[in-house]
């Protein structure tokens, strides 16, 4: 049975999503991808479920990313076919789901593990906490995306630093340049994060959803979906798509009105 390290403990409206591998700094196993792949879509499937906070477990890490021993014996295509675009595949799941996702950045962010706290919508981190793209201080570059939602997220000339520089970067100056919303005391972390999930889960959830992917749409997230599923459900409301249903049902000619 493969070992569970990613549990998911829902809390009325809010779904807690927890990396459970603290002694290993909660590092990314290829088991870890499909469980966090598993959890996206148990949540996606939940409409009672409004908010969503992704967490590390222990005191030390959020994540350290990826773990080398998984991936360093992979060959070339290999390594693109089944853990770089794998990884993409798991952490754009969890970008483009539609609810709000806060990550209770509880310590350090390394490599994968910034890459995944930058698919959430909402970053709190703990005054502990650094973070860090080390990969080309191990002869790789950044593979879920920290080239590219990165620097949607804080501009090219941060991401350019943290990536060339490997720079270990405080949770001071990672609130400055954009890349976490709230620094607080490191035992505060999960408790501001789920009250935050609940302020927003007592929202109206169609208006938040709806919102959270129109300003994905605006960063070049999804927009093609976005637009497709709005004019799907603006068409589908209109009392032409009755009548072609029933016309279709009747088999005859549908008489359209433009409402």
């Amino acid at each position: 049975m493969t070992d569970r390290f990613v549990s998911i403990v829902r809390d009325a409206a809010v779904a807690i999503v927890t990396l459970n591998r603290p002694d290993k700094l909660n590092a990314l196993t290829p088991a870890m991808l499909d469980q966090l792949e598993d959890a996206a879509r148990a949540i996606e499937a939940d409409d009672e479920t409004r908010v969503v906070i992704l967490a590390g477990g222990g005191v030390k890490a959020f994540c350290v990313g990826a773990d080398i021993n998984e991936w360093a014996a992979l060959r070339p295509l290999d390594m693109w076919r089944h853990w770089v675009r794998r990884g993409h595949q798991v952490f754009d799941q969890w970008a483009r789901l539609r609810q709000p996702v806060i990550a209770a950045i509880n310590g350090h962010a390394f490599g994968g593990g910034l890459e995944l706290a930058i698919t959430a919508d909402v970053r709190i981190a703990a005054e502990e906490a650094r973070f860090a793209l080390p990969e080309a201080s191990i002869a790789t570059c950044p593979g879920w995306s920290g080239t590219q939602r990165l620097v949607r997220l804080t501009g090219a000339s941060h991401a350019k630093y943290l990536a060339l520089s490997g720079a270990r970067v405080t949770a001071a100056d990672a609130r400055a340049c954009g890349l976490v919303h709230e620094v607080v005391p490191q035992d505060r972390v999960l408790e501001r994060a789920h009250r935050l999930a609940l302020d927003m889960a007592a929202r109206a959830p169609v208006a938040l959803q709806l919102t959270k992917q129109l300003l994905n749409a605006a960063s070049g997230e999804e927009t093609g979906s976005t637009l497709e599923a709005m004019a799907g459900a603006l068409a589908a409301s209109t009392e032409d798509a009755a009548e072609g249903i029933r016309s279709f049902s009747e088999k005859r000619p549908p008489i359209y009105v433009g409402r």
